[in-house]
C-alpha cells in the first residue's frame, strides 16, 4: 500500500500574533524546538515502520503567498515535497483535501491520504506513529479514520468526537460535537465517551472523492475544474484561480465526517482512533505555555529574557532584552515591530487586536518587519518621511527581478559578499564596502554570483516607497 502524507499549511494563526502574521503564519515559526511547526509535521513520520507500506514524500497544500518559504523550509528539513499545491484563496480544509485527493490519483494511483494540519504539536512521536500504523489496514479496506485526542481537562476551545461501539480497530464514529460550554465539557470528559477533535484524518484518495461526490459535489466539481485548468510551475502546482475561487468554503468535519456519522447506511466505515501523544493545536499563547518545558517557577522563556520573582509566565523575545519583575500568569511577546502583553487567561482575545489592526490598515497585522522572498530576505530597519533603510540578504546564486521604480531612487552599499549589478545598460561587480546609486526610473537588477550570502544596505528615497512601486521586466520566480 502507498501512504501519501498531506500537510495542510493554510490558516493565519491570528491568536499567536505578533509572532504569527497573515503572510507568515504560525506553521512557519519554530515555537517549540529548532524546527518550525511545518517541519515538525513532516519529520513526525520519519521512521514510520516500513512494513506498513510505501511512505511517499509529503504533498503540501498552502497559500500562494508563502509558497517559497514553505518549499524552502521543507527542503531544509530534508523532506522534499512530492508536490506543493498552491491555493490562490483560502477555502478551508475540505477543498484542500479535495485538491490533494484529485492530484494523488492523477497517475492512476490510489494511495492512503494521511491528512495532517501543519500547525500542531505532537510530543510523543513514537506513540503517534503506532496509532497511524494501526489505522492503515482498515483505511486500505475503505474505512475513513479520524484521530481523537484523549482529553486531560475540560477544554471549551476544542470540538469533540463522541465514540460509538468498539470496532476491531478503535471505535465506530458516533458524532461530532461543537465546542461546548464549561459545564458540558466537564460532563464530556467525565463520561469517557468523548475525545477532542484533532483535525487528523486518514483514508484512500478514491474514498475521499467518492464521499465528496455524495455529500459536497459542488466542492468536488470546483476542485476538479481548478486542477484540470491548473499548471505545473517548477516545484509548485498552481490550481486555476477563478475556478478555485468559485469553490464553496467548508471544513472536512462539516462537509464529510458529520454527514457520514448521521447516515444509517454509511457508504464507508467511519472509525475513531484514540491518540494520547502530547497533542496540541497551539491555538493561543496559553496553549503553548501548557505544552512547553518550564523552569522551576513555571515560566516558559525564549530568547534574551531575564526573570525576577515571576511565575507561570511565557516570555518570547525575538531580539531585544525583555525583563519581568514580580509578574504572574502573563504572556509577553517581543518582535522588532510589536510587543504584546496579555493575561494568560485572555490570550484568545488577541484575535480582536489583529482585527483592529486590519481595520486600521496597520502593516503589523499582515507582515513582519523582516520579509522573506524566494531570493532571500529584506528587513526594514528604519524609515521616515521620504526615506527607508533596508538590510537585504541575497542567497548564493540568487537574483532579484529586472525591475524599475517610478517614485524612488536607491543607494546600495555592500557589507558582505559580492554583488553583480545591472544598471541600465551597465553590468558590473561590487565588493565589500563598495556602493552604487540607482536613479529613479532606471532599470536595474541585483544578483549574488558568489558562494556566500550577499548582504547590502539599501537606502531608498522618494515620494512613495511602497512595495507595489515595482515594474518587473524579467523574473526567475515567475512574478513578472
Amino acid at each position: 500500500m502507498k501512504i501519501q502524507p498531506v500537510i495542510l499549511s493554510g490558516g493565519s494563526g491570528t491568536r499567536l500574533w505578533p509572532m504569527s502574521r497573515e503572510r507568515f503564519p504560525k506553521q512557519l515559526l519554530a515555537l517549540s524546538g529548532e524546527h518550525t511547526m511545518l517541519q515538525q509535521t513532516a519529520l513526525r513520520l520519519r521512521g514510520l515502520d516500513a512494513a506498513t507500506g510505501e511512505l511517499m514524500q509529503p504533498m503540501v497544500v498552502c497559500n500562494e503567498e508563502y509558497r517559497f518559504i514553505t518549499a524552502e523550509q521543507m527542503r531544509q528539513a530534508g523532506s522534499e515535497p512530492d508536490c506543493v499545491v498552491l491555493e490562490p484563496v483560502g477555502r478551508n480544509t475540505a477543498p484542500a483535501l479535495a485538491l490533494a485527493a484529485i492530484l494523488a490519483r492523477r497517475n492512476g494511483d490510489d494511495p492512503i491520504l494521511l491528512v495532517m494540519p501543519a500547525d500542531h504539536i505532537v510530543a510523543d512521536t513514537e506513540t503517534f506513529q503506532k496509532v497511524i500504523a494501526a489505522g492503515l489496514a482498515p483505511a486500505e479496506q475503505g474505512a475513513v479514520i479520524t484521530f481523537g485526542i484523549t482529553p486531560d481537562r475540560a477544554e471549551t476551545g476544542y470540538g469533540y468526537i463522541k465514540l460509538g461501539q468498539a470496532a476491531q480497530v478503535g471505535c465506530h464514529l458516533d458524532s461530532f460535537v461543537e465546542k461546548p460550554d464549561a459545564e458540558t465539557a466537564a460532563r464530556y470528559v467525565e463520561s469517557g465517551q468523548y475525545l477532542w477533535n484533532s483535525g487528523l484524518f486518514m483514508g484512500k484518495a478514491s474514498v475521499w472523492t467518492a464521499l465528496l461526490k455524495k455529500y459536497r459535489p459542488d466542492i468536488l466539481q470546483a476542485c476538479e475544474d481548478a486542477v484540470a485548468q491548473g499548471r505545473h510551475d517548477e516545484d509548485f502546482y498552481r490550481v486555476h484561480k477563478e475556478a478555485f475561487a468559485n469553490c464553496p468554503s467548508d471544513s472536512i468535519d462539516y462537509a464529510i465526517m458529520e454527514r457520514l456519522a448521521k447516515e444509517q447506511n454509511r457508504p464507508a466505515e467511519a472509525l475513531v482512533l484514540p491518540l494520547t501523544a502530547g497533542w496540541s493545536d497551539v491555538g493561543a499563547w496559553d496553549a503553548l505555555w501548557q505544552v512547553s518545558d518550564k523552569d522551576e517557577d513555571g515560566n516558559v522563556l525564549r530568547g534574551d529574557v531575564m526573570m525576577q520573582d515571576s511565575r507561570d509566565t511565557l516570555v518570547y523575545s525575538d531580539g531585544r532584552l525583555v525583563t519581568c519583575i514580580g509578574v504572574t500568569d502573563l504572556v509577553v511577546v517581543e518582535t522588532p515591530d510589536a510587543v504584546m502583553v496579555a493575561s494568560k487567561d485572555r490570550t484568545q482575545d488577541v484575535k480582536t487586536v489583529v482585527a483592529r489592526l486590519k481595520t486600521e490598515r496597520r502593516e503589523q497585522a499582515s507582515a513582519h518587519r523582516k520579509v522573506y522572498r524566494p531570493w532571500g530576505s529584506y528587513d526594514s530597519i528604519d524609515q521616515g518621511d521620504r526615506f527607508q533603510v533596508k538590510r537585504i540578504v541575497v542567497k548564493p546564486g540568487a537574483s532579484l527581478s529586472l525591475q524599475m521604480h517610478h517614485h524612488r531612487a536607491e543607494h546600495w552599499i555592500v557589507v558582505r559578499g559580492t554583488a553583480r549589478v545591472t544598471r541600465g545598460d551597465e553590468v558590473f561587480l561590487l565588493g565589500e564596502n563598495q556602493s552604487t546609486y540607482i536613479p529613479l526610473g532606471t532599470t536595474h537588477r541585483l544578483e549574488n554570483p558568489g558562494k556566500v550570502p550577499l548582504e547590502i544596505i539599501e537606502v531608498q528615497s522618494g515620494a512613495y516607497l511602497g512595495e507595489d512601486d515595482i515594474v518587473r521586466f524579467e523574473d526567475t520566480y515567475g512574478r513578472s
